[in-house]
Protein backbone atom coordinates (compact mmCIF):
# COMPACT_ATOMS: atom_id res chain seq x y z
CA UNK A 1 0.00 0.00 0.00
CA UNK A 2 0.98 3.72 -0.92
CA UNK A 3 0.62 6.15 1.57
CA UNK A 4 0.09 9.51 0.60
CA UNK A 5 0.25 13.11 2.20
CA UNK A 6 -3.14 14.56 1.94
CA UNK A 7 -3.80 17.67 0.20
CA UNK A 8 -7.68 18.06 0.30
CA UNK A 9 -9.47 17.43 3.67
CA UNK A 10 -13.65 17.70 3.66
CA UNK A 11 -15.33 18.37 6.96
CA UNK A 12 -19.23 19.03 7.44
CA UNK A 13 -21.19 21.48 9.89
CA UNK A 14 -24.30 21.01 11.21
CA UNK A 15 -24.36 23.72 14.01
CA UNK A 16 -24.51 20.96 17.00
CA UNK A 17 -22.14 20.84 19.71
CA UNK A 18 -19.81 18.15 18.04
CA UNK A 19 -19.30 20.33 14.61
CA UNK A 20 -16.66 22.39 16.38
CA UNK A 21 -14.45 19.95 17.77
CA UNK A 22 -14.79 18.07 14.56
CA UNK A 23 -13.88 21.09 12.47
CA UNK A 24 -10.95 22.06 15.03
CA UNK A 25 -9.65 18.20 14.17
CA UNK A 26 -10.04 18.90 10.45
CA UNK A 27 -8.37 21.72 10.57
CA UNK A 28 -5.70 20.36 12.79
CA UNK A 29 -5.11 17.90 10.26
CA UNK A 30 -5.14 20.21 7.04
CA UNK A 31 -2.60 22.39 8.58
CA UNK A 32 -0.52 19.71 9.85
CA UNK A 33 -0.21 17.68 6.57
CA UNK A 34 -0.47 21.25 4.74
CA UNK A 35 -4.11 20.62 3.15
CA UNK A 36 -6.48 22.67 1.64
CA UNK A 37 -10.03 22.65 3.85
CA UNK A 38 -13.18 22.33 2.91
CA UNK A 39 -16.15 22.84 4.74
CA UNK A 40 -19.56 21.73 4.00
CA UNK A 41 -22.88 22.35 5.43
CA UNK A 42 -26.10 20.56 4.04
CA UNK A 43 -29.15 21.82 4.79
CA UNK A 44 -33.01 21.78 3.94
CA UNK A 45 -35.03 24.63 2.31
CA UNK A 46 -37.65 25.84 4.75
CA UNK A 47 -40.67 28.49 3.70
CA UNK A 48 -39.79 32.24 4.77
CA UNK A 49 -42.03 31.96 7.74
CA UNK A 50 -40.43 28.59 9.12
CA UNK A 51 -36.98 30.03 8.24
CA UNK A 52 -37.93 32.92 10.93
CA UNK A 53 -38.80 30.52 13.68
CA UNK A 54 -35.74 28.14 12.87
CA UNK A 55 -33.30 30.90 13.02
CA UNK A 56 -33.54 30.68 17.02
CA UNK A 57 -32.55 26.75 16.87
CA UNK A 58 -29.13 26.72 15.01
CA UNK A 59 -28.23 23.21 14.11
CA UNK A 60 -31.53 21.74 13.12
CA UNK A 61 -32.84 17.94 13.80
CA UNK A 62 -29.87 16.51 15.51
CA UNK A 63 -30.53 13.32 14.96
CA UNK A 64 -29.16 13.15 10.89
CA UNK A 65 -26.77 16.30 10.80
CA UNK A 66 -29.89 18.47 8.98
CA UNK A 67 -29.88 22.12 9.23
CA UNK A 68 -33.19 23.72 8.73
CA UNK A 69 -32.89 26.65 6.79
CA UNK A 70 -30.43 28.98 4.51
CA UNK A 71 -30.07 31.35 7.92
CA UNK A 72 -28.84 28.30 10.28
CA UNK A 73 -26.41 26.70 7.38
CA UNK A 74 -25.04 30.36 7.08
CA UNK A 75 -24.46 30.71 10.79
CA UNK A 76 -23.38 26.65 11.36
CA UNK A 77 -20.87 27.45 8.00
CA UNK A 78 -19.10 31.12 9.29
CA UNK A 79 -18.71 29.24 12.96
CA UNK A 80 -16.90 26.23 11.37
CA UNK A 81 -14.42 28.88 9.32
CA UNK A 82 -13.73 30.70 12.17
CA UNK A 83 -12.60 27.61 14.05
CA UNK A 84 -10.44 26.78 10.93
CA UNK A 85 -8.86 30.42 11.00
CA UNK A 86 -8.30 29.51 14.68
CA UNK A 87 -6.23 26.58 13.97
CA UNK A 88 -4.64 27.90 10.77
CA UNK A 89 -5.97 26.11 8.08
CA UNK A 90 -6.28 27.03 4.41
CA UNK A 91 -9.77 27.42 3.71
CA UNK A 92 -10.32 26.56 0.17
CA UNK A 93 -14.17 26.68 0.17
CA UNK A 94 -17.17 26.61 2.30
CA UNK A 95 -19.80 25.61 0.96
CA UNK A 96 -24.14 25.62 2.00
CA UNK A 97 -25.70 22.89 0.02
CA UNK A 98 -29.04 22.75 -0.07
CA UNK A 99 -30.29 18.62 0.26
CA UNK A 100 -28.75 15.11 1.87
CA UNK A 101 -25.45 16.04 4.38
CA UNK A 102 -23.90 12.25 3.07
CA UNK A 103 -24.90 13.20 -1.07
CA UNK A 104 -23.34 16.34 -0.09
CA UNK A 105 -20.23 15.53 1.71
CA UNK A 106 -19.43 12.25 -0.92
CA UNK A 107 -20.01 14.86 -3.70
CA UNK A 108 -18.13 17.33 -1.96
CA UNK A 109 -15.28 14.47 -1.67
CA UNK A 110 -15.79 13.96 -5.39
CA UNK A 111 -15.53 17.25 -6.87
CA UNK A 112 -12.17 18.48 -4.92
CA UNK A 113 -10.62 15.13 -4.90
CA UNK A 114 -10.21 14.80 -1.07
CA UNK A 115 -7.78 12.45 -0.04
CA UNK A 116 -9.99 12.25 3.87
CA UNK A 117 -13.40 13.19 5.35
CA UNK A 118 -13.15 14.44 8.79
CA UNK A 119 -17.09 13.54 10.69
CA UNK A 120 -18.27 13.65 13.70
CA UNK A 121 -19.95 11.04 15.01
CA UNK A 122 -22.65 10.69 18.18
CA UNK A 123 -23.76 8.49 20.28
CA UNK A 124 -27.89 6.83 19.14
CA UNK A 125 -29.50 4.07 19.77
CA UNK A 126 -28.48 0.73 18.07
CA UNK A 127 -25.00 -0.51 18.36
CA UNK A 128 -23.90 0.10 14.87
CA UNK A 129 -25.44 3.71 15.23
CA UNK A 130 -23.78 4.40 18.45
CA UNK A 131 -20.37 3.28 17.15
CA UNK A 132 -20.75 5.43 14.18
CA UNK A 133 -23.63 7.54 14.47
CA UNK A 134 -26.28 7.25 11.35
CA UNK A 135 -25.09 10.37 9.05
CA UNK A 136 -21.82 8.42 9.55
CA UNK A 137 -22.39 5.01 8.96
CA UNK A 138 -24.06 5.96 5.40
CA UNK A 139 -20.98 8.18 4.48
CA UNK A 140 -18.48 4.92 5.47
CA UNK A 141 -20.82 2.60 3.28
CA UNK A 142 -20.03 5.04 0.10
CA UNK A 143 -17.24 7.19 0.45
CA UNK A 144 -13.74 6.00 -1.41
CA UNK A 145 -11.49 8.32 0.72
CA UNK A 146 -9.93 8.08 4.20
CA UNK A 147 -12.89 8.84 6.84
CA UNK A 148 -11.33 10.34 10.19
CA UNK A 149 -14.58 9.69 12.64
CA UNK A 150 -14.04 12.06 15.83
CA UNK A 151 -15.86 10.74 18.70
CA UNK A 152 -16.55 12.33 22.19
CA UNK A 153 -14.52 11.17 24.75
CA UNK A 154 -17.48 11.44 27.35
CA UNK A 155 -20.33 12.97 26.53
CA UNK A 156 -19.74 16.24 25.54
CA UNK A 157 -16.31 16.43 25.84
CA UNK A 158 -14.15 16.07 22.67
CA UNK A 159 -10.41 16.41 22.73
CA UNK A 160 -8.80 19.11 20.21
CA UNK A 161 -4.96 18.54 19.49
CA UNK A 162 -3.06 21.58 20.31
CA UNK A 163 -0.80 22.97 18.09
CA UNK A 164 3.00 22.31 18.99
CA UNK A 165 3.61 26.05 17.66
CA UNK A 166 2.15 28.69 19.87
Amino acid sequence: MNMTDYSVVVVGTDGSSLAEPTVARAAWLAKHEDADLVIVCAYSRLSPRAEAKNVATLGGDPRGGEVLGRAAANEALTRAVAVASNHRATVTAALMIEGDPAEALIETVKKYQAEVLVLGARSDVSFAERLLGTLAREIVDRAFCDILIVRPNQPGEIPVPQDAEA
